[in-house]
C-alpha cells in the first residue's frame, strides 16, 4: 500500500488541506475525538469519495462538522433541546441528529437516505481552523477502513487507508480518543444512538431528564457506529476477562491488572482509558492473535468504551 502525504498541522498544512476540501478532494485531519476523513459536505462527488476510500456501506450516515451552532441552524430544524445541549457542550464531542431543512444544501449522501443530519461542532483548534479556511461544512467519519479500529494518530490513518487518502494533517494523538456521543433529537424525546466521548450522565443533567437508548437498532442506523460489528481489530477479543488464557494477550484496566500487561488506565480512570483504547488496540493488533479484555465499569465513559469493545468482539 502506498504511503499518503503527511503534513504538519501548521498554517501551511491547514491552507493546503482547506484548498483540497474546496476543490472536492478528501483530507484526513485530527479532531479532539479521533482523526476524521473529511470532504465538502455540500459536494456529492466529494462525499462519495469518503465512502469509496473507507469501503463504507452507503446506508451508514456521516457526521457533518460545522464551525458553530448558528452554522448548524442553516441545515437542520433546530429544537429547544438542541439549544440547551449546544450551549452546554459545543464545541465538543457531542453530535446531534436533527431533521433536515427542506432547502438543506448538504449532500443527500451524508444522510444515507434519511430525512435527518448528524451534526457537531468540533473542539480541536485544527479542525476549527480547517472549517474556517475551507468555508464549507465538512463531512468526516473516522479516517480508517470501514469497521476497523478508529485512528487516534496520523500513523493509524496511514496504516489503514494508505494512498486512499491524499493528505493527512498530523497534530499528534487525539485528546479524547473516542468518537462523539450521538443524540437523536428528531422525535418527541431524545434518544442515545451512540455513547462516546461525552458521558450520558452529563447530557441527562443538562436537559433534566433521562435518555432512552437505541443502541441495538443495527438494521437502519441513524448514526455512525451503530453497525453490529464495528471498531474491529484483526485479532479476536474476549471480554470481561479476569486474566489471559494461553495464547491470549491481556488488555487490562485498573490497579488489579497483572503487572506487565497493557493497561488502559493503571489507576482505573475512565477518561484515561477512553483516550488509550484505540491506540492500545492498534498496538496489540500488530502482534496478538487473541486479546482478552478486563471488565470496564458501565458508567460514564465506561459505557462508550464497552460499546466499542462489544462491537469489536463480534465476529463476522
Amino acid at each position: 500500500m502506498n504511503a499518503p502525504r503527511i503534513m504538519a498541522a501548521d498554517a501551511t498544512g491547514i491552507a493546503e488541506a482547506a484548498a483540497m476540501i474546496r476543490s472536492g478532494q478528501i483530507v484526513a485531519f485530527p479532531t479532539e475525538t479521533v482523526y476524521g476523513l473529511g470532504a465538502d459536505a455540500t459536494n456529492d462527488a466529494a462525499v462519495a469519495k469518503i465512502f469509496a476510500a473507507k469501503g463504507r456501506p452507503d446506508f451508514n450516515p456521516l457526521i457533518v462538522h460545522v464551525k458553530d451552532a448558528p452554522a448548524a441552524r442553516g441545515y437542520v430544524r433546530w429544537t429547544e433541546t438542541a439549544t440547551t445541549l449546544a450551549a452546554r457542550f459545543w464545541p465538543g464531542p457531542l453530535t446531534l441528529v436533527l431533521k433536515r431543512l427542506p432547502d438543506c444544501p448538504l449532500s443527500l449522501l451524508v444522510s444515507a437516505g434519511l430525512p435527518s443530519v448528524a451534526i457537531r461542532v468540533p473542539a480541536h483548534p485544527l479542525a476549527q481552523a480547517l472549517l474556517a479556511q475551507a468555508d464549507r461544512p465538512i463531512a468526516a467519519p473516522s479516517a480508517n477502513r470501514s469497521g476497523a479500529v478508529s485512528p487516534t494518530t496520523a500513523a493509524h490513518v496511514a496504516a489503514s487507508l494508505g494512498a486512499q487518502v491524499p493528505l493527512i494533517l498530523d497534530s499528534g494523538p487525539c485528546l479524547v480518543g473516542l468518537e462523539s456521543t450521538v443524540i437523536d433529537l428528531t422525535g418527541p424525546e431524545p434518544i442515545l444512538l451512540r455513547p462516546g466521548g461525552l458521558a450520558l450522565e452529563a447530557i441527562e443533567i443538562a436537559i433534566g431528564r433521562s435518555i432512552a437508548s437505541a443502541l441495538d437498532d443495527t438494521n437502519h442506523p441513524k448514526s455512525p457506529g451503530m453497525l453490529e460489528r464495528h471498531y474491529a481489530p484483526r485479532a479476536s477479543l474476549r471480554l470481561d476477562a479476569e486474566a489471559a488464557k494461553p495464547g491470549e494477550t491481556l488488555l487490562g484496566f485498573g490497579p488489579v491488572a497483572p503487572s506487565g500487561s497493557v493497561n488502559l488506565s493503571p489507576t482505573g480512570n475512565l477518561d484515561e482509558a477512553a483516550a488509550n483504547l484505540f491506540a492500545m488496540l492498534h498496538r496489540l493488533d500488530e502482534s496478538a492473535e487473541r486479546i482478552a479484555v478486563m471488565q470496564i465499569p458501565e458508567v460514564g465513559l465506561g459505557r462508550a468504551i464497552n460499546d466499542r469493545l462489544r462491537r469489536a468482539a463480534k465476529r463476522g
